[in-house]
């Protein structure tokens, strides 16, 4: 067991539009791989927080909510309440999935606010902005769209673009048009606050500069790429809205934060809620005031320049005066991001996923057919870390098939089946171990280094590949001994062989466990462990003056350093295994492209 001191890891997840469906591609993209980072370093025995929550205020509730005809705070709880069921079911293993529809974060992003302000990062200045005359009122950035004047993507956001990336003024939009109903907007003034991200640049550019070694290479091409093709310049941070967190300055009335800059203040306002659930209000400044805290961002590619440039620049530009409002010490800054793994998409059988067009694969609807580990097992082994990958469902079928069943469920399965059975339900006592038995079991440890170094640089896919490479060989070891025919001969051998076995699946079981949290806690019951591996999900209805809410929050298990502590007790009881996987029938592949149909 190590006697390193226990890091303090903040996990910090992409905040889902409470607009849509999740899918696999928003799965894959950020909230699966910050679960199985978690997961890692709880079982590492850090001191792991994982929050994120419903982005409740974001344009996409509104203009969904007016389609519907309800209010936005109606639309954000439904998808809120079908986020908690499906994180549920998949594993997704939040210390706190909370909202940004909370007294809590109102009050926490209004301080972020005023400290910028007091530090001299904001200024106010009349613009003029895009306004709809048939509606009478002005529109959010994301309810405008037209051709983008970087790249000519005929089909960019008022924000962002989503062909090159690249950061927008709405106002310069070629052809403008609204997305509510197709009209011409007309620019009328108004006026906001913007933040001085041209005075934070030096600030910025020294951050990036400094983690450039291990940063994706997509981050730094939409970061310090971009910064120096097109120097950072002011933003505006208000919008004129009322549905969202309110400025916080008197005569601003009408006025809201922008949710760009509102949304990402969430990581610490989620940080904070936790803490007072749990009754420790200032646990939280362990991962924002800690000098030695390492903050990782699960993010899809098009929230890059939000994290890995604006983020940033917020936290700076907050300094110290953010904390004092905290009665917190002088000569403390918030915690700036260690890494930022954000993930490239996953499209559907070549095609974008769409959810107007129902083409993709929707989480919930999957799993009320389909196993939660099989789908976690598929989009990490075609995680689009580096590159867009691609969801097909004959390959779905495959891969689950032929490397989750044949080679580890088959293996885990044969093994303890057929020691429960010829021992009477109880581990094998070995005999004395040949060069063979201690040459697999080296080499299956050998992973706990392997596999946890590759998951601790945010190789997900690399590293699960890596623990299934390993399996093949413990197969190889066994079509090598065959205890099955040993038995026949020499029960003595037959049972060191199998003991053998057992250890090494008793290894690669904490290796999968991050991927394959449920069918691993199951093969940890069935070897007879009298602990849980991972603790239990629980939602709690919160009261809140804003509004009343569920909170999920994990409960972890009080273990300390398990990742490599694995050892079978000969002559222990454990358990008749039941397969611990399901095997597909190819067909299912034409079946479910038929549903889309």
């Amino acid at each position: 067991m190590t006697e390193n001191k226990p890091e303090h890891i903040l996990v910090a997840v992409a905040w889902p539009y409470a607009s849509a469906e999740i899918h696999v591609g928003n799965i894959t993209g950020s909230y699966l791989p910050a679960d199985i980072f978690a997961r890692f370093h709880r079982l590492n025995g850090n001191k792991v927080l994982m929050v994120s929550g419903s982005d409740s205020h974001g344009t996409p509730i509104t203009i969904k909510s007016d389609q519907e005809g309800i209010t936005p705070e109606e639309l954000y709880k439904r998808f809120h309440k079908g986020f908690l069921d499906l994180f549920n079911k998949l594993g997704i293993s939040y210390d706190l999935f909370t909202s940004t529809h909370t007294k809590n974060h109102t009050d926490v992003s209004q301080t972020l606010f005023l400290a910028l302000k007091e530090n001299g990062y904001l200024y106010s200045e009349k613009q003029k902005q895009f306004y709809s005359e048939e509606e009478k009122r002005f529109l959010p950035d994301r309810y405008i769209e037209g051709t983008c004047y970087i790249c000519g993507f005929e089909s960019a956001r008022g924000d962002q673009c989503d062909n090159c990336g690249s950061l927008l003024e709405a106002n310069e939009l070629i052809n403008p048009r609204t997305k509510t109903g197709g009209s011409t907007p007309i620019l009328k003034e108004t006026e906001h606050f913007f933040l001085d991200l041209g005075k934070l640049e030096p600030d910025v550019v020294e951050f990036l500069e400094a983690r450039q070694e291990y940063l994706r290479s997509n981050v730094t091409r939409q970061s310090l790429g971009q910064i120096k093709a097109n120097p950072l310049h002011g933003r505006p941070i208000t919008r004129d809205l009322d549905w969202g967190v309110p400025v916080p300055v008197e005569g601003w009335e009408g006025k809201c934060l922008y949710v760009w800059f509102e949304a990402v203040i969430g990581y610490i306002s989620a940080a904070i809620e936790w803490s007072a659930i749990n009754g420790t209000p200032d646990a939280w400044k362990d991962w924002w005031y800690n000098p030695e805290a390492k903050a990782y961002y699960f993010i899809g590619k098009d929230n890059i320049p939000f994290h890995a440039v604006i983020w940033p620049a917020q936290l700076k530009g907050a300094g110290e005066w953010f904390g004092k409002l905290f009665e917190e010490e002088e000569n403390k800054f918030l915690t700036l991001p260690y890494d930022v793994p954000a993930n490239e998409f996953m499209n559907m059988e070549d095609k974008k996923i769409s959810g107007s067009q129902n083409w993709g694969v929707w989480g919930l609807d999957f799993l009320s057919r389909y196993d939660p580990d099989s789908l976690r097992f598929y989009l990490t082994i075609n995680m689009p870390e580096t590159r867009d990958s691609n969801w097909d469902w004959d390959d779905f079928v495959a891969r689950n098939n032929n490397q989750l069943v044949a080679a580890w469920g088959n293996l885990a399965n044969r093994v303890l089946s057929f020691a429960h059975k010829n021992w009477d339900g109880l581990v094998p006592v070995p005999g004395d171990l040949t060069e063979l038995d201690k040459g697999i079991l080296s080499t299956v440890e050998a992973g706990f280094d392997s596999v946890g170094s590759l998951i601790k640089d945010v190789k997900l896919r690399a590293a699960l590949t890596e623990a299934i490479r390993i399996t093949s060989e413990v197969n190889k070891y066994l079509d090598t001994t065959a205890p099955w025919s040993a038995i026949k001969e020499n029960k003595e051998t037959a049972g060191t062989i199998l003991y053998t076995a057992m250890q090494c699946i008793d290894y690669l079981k904490l290796m999968f466990a991050p991927f394959l949290p449920q069918s691993s806690s199951k093969l940890h019951e069935y070897l007879g462990y009298d602990y849980p591996l991972f603790g239990d999900l629980a939602q709690k209805e919160i009261k809140d003056e804003l509004s009343d809410h569920v909170v999920q929050q994990y409960q972890p298990t009080e273990l300390g350093n398990i990742w490599k502590v694995a050892k079978l007790e000969p002559g222990k009881e454990f358990s008749k295994p039941s397969p611990l996987f399901t095997k597909y029938d190819p067909k299912i592949a034409d079946e479910e492209r038929e549903r889309l149909a």
